[in-house]
C-alpha cells in the first residue's frame, strides 16, 4: 500500500466517522425536539384557551363597566394584562421559539394575577371561566418556566 493510498484510506475513515456522529447527534436532537414541542404544543393550547376565555371575561367586565359596576375595572385591567402576555405565549410555543420559557415564567405572573382577581368575580360564569383557565394555563408555564 503506497502512501497516497493510505492518505485516501485514513479520509474515508475520517468521513465515515464524521457522518455516523452527525447522524447520531441528529437522532439525539431529533428526539429533543419531539419531546419540546409536545410540551410546547400543551402549552399554546393553554395559552389559546387564556386567551379565548379571556377575551371573553373582558367584554363582560366592559359591559358591567359601562352599567356603572367600577368594581369590574380591576378585573379588566388585569384580564387585559394576561390577554397580551398570552398571545404572545400561544404565539411562541407554537414557534417552538427559544423565548418559550422565559415567556411562560412572565406569564405564570400574569396567569396568577388573573386568576386572584378573577375568583373576586366568580359569580359572573366569565371570570370564573377566565379564572380557571388562567389557573390551568399557570400549571403548563411552570413545566417550562425558565
Amino acid at each position: 500500500m503506497n502512501r497516497r493510498e493510505m492518505l485516501l484510506g485514513g479520509m474515508a475513515l475520517a468521513g465515515a466517522a464524521l457522518v455516523g456522529s452527525a447522524q447520531a447527534a441528529e437522532h439525539d436532537h431529533g428526539m429533543h425536539e419531539h419531546h419540546h414541542a409536545a410540551g410546547s404544543a400543551a402549552l399554546a393550547a393553554s395559552a389559546a384557551d387564556c386567551v379565548l376565555k379571556g377575551e371573553a371575561c373582558l367584554s363582560h367586565c366592559l359591559v358591567l363597566l359601562g352599567e356603572g359596576d367600577k368594581a369590574m375595572a380591576e378585573c379588566a385591567q388585569s384580564v387585559n394584562q394576561m390577554l397580551a402576555v398570552c398571545n404572545a405565549l400561544q404565539q411562541l410555543a407554537s414557534q417552538n421559539s427559544k423565548q418559550t420559557a422565559r415567556m411562560a415564567g412572565i406569564a405564570m405572573d400574569a396567569c396568577q394575577q388573573c386568576e386572584d382577581i378573577c375568583k373576586k368575580h366568580a359569580k359572573h360564569a366569565e371570570c370564573k371561566a377566565c379564572g380557571e383557565s388562567c389557573a390551568a394555563c399557570y400549571l403548563e408555564c411552570k413545566k417550562i418556566a425558565a
